[in-house]
C-alpha cells in the first residue's frame, strides 16, 4: 500500500526495492511527479527575502475526479427533466386508426308499367337504349389518373383499377350473377367490412344494411339464367381526395342483362332485359391502396322491371318475358315500429327504358 508522500500507484519499477537496474532509481515517472508534496521555487522567487526554497503542496485527491461525475450527473438528470417537460407540453400526435363504416344500401325495384317484351338477346339490345353500350368490362372506361395534393398518379391509379375490379367481378362474373360463389368480391374489401358482408350474404335484411345485392348483383339460379353472358354497360368512373389519408372513387353504371328462364332454351325461347343501376361510393386509405382492396361505403341501386312487393334483399326478381307486374304494394311499413326502420322503396320503370317492339 502507497505511504503518505508515495506515488498513488505505488513505488514506480526501477526504485529500491522495485528492480535491481541501480541507474533507474533517480528516474521520476509521472505519477511520482504529481505526487510530490513539495515544489522547487525559481531562481527569481528564490531572489526575494526570507525567501524559502521550496513550497508546499496540496496532497493528491480523488476529489477533482468525483466533483467532475457529480457535474455530469447533474447535467444528464437536468437534461432528462427537460426532455419529460417538453413531452408533456408538446406531445407528438399519434396517427388515429380508424375503422371501415359499415355499407349503407339503398334498393329500388322498377316495376313496370305492362307486359315485359321479349325476344332474342341481339333485338333487344338493339332496340332497347342498351344498343350503343360496350360489352363486358370494357364499358367500365378508367377516367385519366392524376396526382393530388397527397396522393401520386399510381396511387389514383390504384384507387381506379380496385374500383374497377370489384365492378367487373361483382356486377359481370357469370358464378357471381348466378348465385355462386362470392369469394372474388370478398377478397376486395376492406376486412373491417367483412362481417357486415358475411352476414349480408348468409342473412339478407332490407334493414339498410344487409341487403346482398346492395354488394352484388345476383339472380335466382332456381328461375333465372343468362340467354347472352356479353352483358351491356355504360357509365363513369370518377376521383376525388377527401383528406390527406383518403381517395374516394364513385362509380355510376348501369347494365343490362339478357334473361331468360331456367329450364326454357332453344330457337325459340324468349328473352327478356333486366337493367341495374349501381351508383357505389368507395373509400381508400393507403393500407387499402397497398393490399389493393376499397371500402364500400355507400351503394344505390334501381333494377326493373321486378314487382315492388318482391323481396330483392338476398337476390334479384326479374318480370321475364310475357310477365307483368302484380297490383300489390310493397310490404306495409308501420311508423309505430321501434328499431331499424325498414320502409320499402318502389319506382315505375319507365316504358322508354324498355326495347321497343
Amino acid at each position: 500500500m502507497a505511504g503518505r508522500g508515495d506515488p498513488p500507484e505505488g513505488t514506480p519499477e526501477g526504485l529500491p526495492g522495485g528492480g535491481e537496474d541501480e541507474y533507474r532509481s533517480v528516474v521520476f515517472d509521472e505519477s511520482f511527479v504529481r505526487a510530490a508534496r513539495l515544489q522547487e521555487f525559481s531562481a527569481q522567487e528564490r531572489m526575494g527575502e526570507h525567501a524559502r526554497a521550496v513550497r508546499s503542496l496540496p496532497a493528491w485527491s480523488h476529489r477533482t475526479g468525483s466533483k467532475q461525475i457529480l457535474v455530469l450527473v447533474l447535467l444528464v438528470a437536468m437534461a432528462f427533466g427537460t426532455a419529460i417537460y417538453l413531452g408533456v407540453r408538446h406531445p407528438y400526435t399519434a396517427p388515429v386508426l380508424t375503422s371501415a363504416e359499415q355499407l349503407r344500401i339503398t334498393l329500388i325495384p322498377l316495376a313496370p308499367q305492362g307486359p315485359v317484351p321479349g325476344g332474342t338477346p341481339a333485338d333487344l339490345y338493339a332496340h332497347s337504349p342498351a344498343a350503343n353500350f360496350r360489352i363486358g368490362a370494357s364499358g367500365i372506361n378508367l377516367p385519366g389518373a392524376r396526382r393530388t395534393k397527397n396522393f401520386s398518379e399510381s396511387q389514383v391509379m390504384t384507387a381506379l383499377t380496385t374500383a374497377k375490379d370489384y365492378l367487373v367481378r361483382s356486377s359481370l362474373d357469370p358464378v357471381v350473377l348466378t348465385g355462386g360463389s362470392v369469394r372474388p368480391v370478398r377478397v376486395l374489401l376492406d376486412p373491417d367490412q367483412l362481417e357486415q358482408f358475411d352476414r349480408s350474404m348468409s342473412v339478407p335484411a332490407a334493414d339498410g344494411r344487409h341487403a346482398a345485392t346492395g354488394w352484388l348483383v345476383r339472380f335466382d339460379p332456381a328461375k333465372v339464367a343468362l340467354a347472352d353472358p356479353g352483358v351491356r354497360v355504360q357509365g363513369t368512373l370518377r376521383f376525388a381526395e377527401v383528406g390527406p389519408d383518403a381517395l374516394e372513387v364513385t362509380s355510376d353504371h348501369t347494365f343490362a342483362y339478357a334473361l331468360r328462364p331456367v329450364g326454357v332454351s332453344g330457337p325459340g325461347a324468349e328473352a327478356s332485359l333486366f337493367t341495374v343501376r349501381r351508383e357505389l361510393h368507395f373509400r381508400f386509405d393507403r393500407e387499402d391502396l397497398h393490399q389493393h382492396r376499397a371500402e364500400l361505403r355507400a351503394s344505390y341501386v334501381q333494377a326493373g322491371p321486378q314487382a315492388c312487393s318482391a323481396d330483392a334483399t338476398g337476390a334479384l326478381r326479374p318480370l321475364l318475358a310475357g310477365e307483368r307486374a302484380s297490383a300489390g304494394f310493397p310490404a306495409g311499413t308501420d311508423p309505430y315500429a321501434t328499431g331499424q326502420a325498414t320502409a320499402a322503396l318502389c319506382g315505375a320503370l319507365a316504358p322508354s327504358a324498355q326495347p321497343s317492339p
